[in-house]
């Protein structure tokens, strides 16, 4: 995934069959199931990819147990079959995860444990095991943490976990190995239009190299996430608002606090909401709120009242209460729920359903969804290719493709096997040139050499690129990823062939970023 062999064809008047505005989630999806059907893409991204929420979620492909709390019934089935398929696509990046939800009341034991055979029931074929009540003993064999003062035991059920911006970089790569042109650091500053006042390309402007393009198009996607609304203003000033931002904020803890292999499933909060405690990468994903923000930032911060609401009551369930001191990183995303009619600014009210809506101009919009959908999202879009253009286009193959890094796992080892088939690429490079073998830091297992793969093989630009999205060390560990960052710069720049004024940049830039996610004590 070469940018600059990637821009090259932006210089040739070409005329792409769809332009797509995101490289998060929704974007990459909407790429992936065009591609599939033999049509031409162009990707812009503004930022890297799965720089705004698709790299800040919850850790899960699931097909959301509190969505059929509510009945939205399918949601929940559509779900539950993409679940499947992204860890039938990408078991180097997803995996099945056991989640407990601890009872403390003989009501909860039926309710779950008959909610949850219906879960089961909805997987169908693509299911990842059968739920099942377990006793207090076990609970607490599972949960070694968990508090027992009252605990009768626990329904086990599951779901899939995944890595969210790696997923989004290995879909990068497999887009690109498809033949689309995947660009990161692409901002697309206008929209143009033809004599009948119809969408028919874009301006972009490559952050990087200074320079603008017009690209030509059929169709132009906006697949922007929570700044859908910027794009529709591009197109017609004065158009109604369609996103309302809602942030969702995670605490990252110790593994300890929690102990063992399995998640915890908070089944009620104080909001009446639920809450996951996720082991992740040797760490605990503890989260997550739903505020509504009013305006849409690329690092939003978490506010104080949302970490108390997670400390709170993650402590009400763990034997020792996790304190702000406790906390490595603290990460907030924005999601782009679709703006509610009338007064009512509840969350709970806001559906968690994608939708495609065409403007009078053909720009075609795509908003909400979720991670575990991202692939159906893009499929249904591509689905109004022949109403936007007039022409017929393939069926959809995008859910039998085999994401990048997909093959025979050689290396079972936890940390290389996020790279997949790229891990023995990696070690070969090291073994070539021994320095790249040195350890980013002492505590954890990066090392120089996958600096140097990011910036040849996954188009990573600047340092917060590396240490946020090719390696999660920002989210595991905020204070490591600062500690990380000099000699990544080093590193970057005398790949990238830049000065020392470079590297002292990339370290301002990424400290200002890091310290985001660092909790005042």
């Amino acid at each position: 995934m070469n940018r600059v062999n990637n821009l090259r064809p932006l210089s040739k008047n070409q005329i792409w069959d769809i332009v797509i505005i995101g490289g998060g989630a929704s974007g990459l999806g909407v790429a992936l199931d065009a591609l599939s059907r033999g049509l031409s893409v162009a990707l812009f991204e503004r930022a890297d990819f799965a720089k705004g929420t698709s790299s800040k979620s919850t850790k899960l492909v699931h097909g959301g147990v509190r969505y059929l709390a509510q009945g939205d019934i399918l949601l929940v089935w559509e779900a539950l079959r993409e679940r499947g398929r992204i860890l039938k696509n990408a078991p180097h990046l997803a995996h099945p995860q056991p989640f407990v939800i601890p009872i403390y009341s003989h009501a909860t034991k039926y309710y779950y444990t008959i909610g949850l055979k219906f879960y089961d029931w909805m997987s169908g074929w693509l299911s990842l095991g059968d739920s099942s009540y377990i006793s207090k003993k076990e609970t607490k064999r599972r949960l070694p943490q968990i508090k027992t003062e009252g605990l009768l035991g626990g329904v086990v059920y599951h779901d899939g976990e995944f890595d969210d911006a790696r997923l989004a970089v290995s879909v990068a790569q497999t887009c690109d190995d498809m033949g689309g042109c995947i660009l990161n650091y692409m901002k697309v500053t206008s929209l143009t239009k033809d004599s009948a006042g119809k969408v028919n390309g874009v301006k972009v402007r490559d952050a990087i190299h200074k320079k603008t393009y017009n690209v030509q198009a059929k169709m132009v996607v906006n697949a922007t996430g929570v700044f859908a609304d910027k794009i529709l203003q591009m197109d017609e000033k004065g158009a109604p608002r369609m996103i309302q931002p809602s942030q969702g904020v995670h605490l990252v803890l110790p593994q300890h606090f929690l102990g063992g292999q399995d998640a915890l499933m908070i089944p009620k909060t104080s909001d009446g909401r639920v809450l996951f405690a996720v082991p992740w990468q040797g760490k605990l994903v503890v989260g997550t709120t739903d505020t509504i923000r009013a305006k849409t930032k690329m690092e939003p911060e978490a506010l104080s009242r949302e970490i108390n609401f997670i400390l709170d009551n993650a402590g009400q369930y763990l034997s020792k209460k996790p304190t702000r001191k406790d906390v490595l990183t603290v990460y907030a995303g924005l999601r782009p729920l679709a703006a509610p009619k009338g007064e009512s600014v509840k969350t709970k009210e806001i559906s968690r359903n994608h939708k495609v809506i065409i403007s009078d101009s053909g720009l075609t919009t795509l908003t909400g969804g979720k991670w575990t959908t991202f692939r159906k999202m893009g499929e249904d879009t591509v689905n109004h290719f022949p109403r936007v253009t007039g022409e017929e286009v393939k069926e959809s193959h995008s859910w039998e493709i085999r994401f990048h890094g997909f093959g025979d796992p050689t290396l079972d080892d936890k940390h290389w096997k996020l790279y997949g088939t790229d891990a023995v690429k990696i070690l070969q490079l090291i073994k070539e040139n021994p320095p790249y073998a040195k350890l980013l830091h002492p505590n954890y297992p990066y090392v120089a050499g996958e600096v140097i793969w990011a910036v040849r093989e996954e188009m990573a630009m600047h340092v917060e690129d590396f240490l946020a999205r090719r390696i999660r060390i920002l989210f595991l560990d905020a204070a490591a990823a600062i500690a990380m960052a000099p000699m990544v710069a080093s590193l970057m720049a005398e790949e990238r062939k830049q000065d020392q004024k470079w590297i002292e940049n990339e370290i301002d830039a990424f400290h200002k970023i890091a310290d985001k996610y660092l909790i005042k004590t």
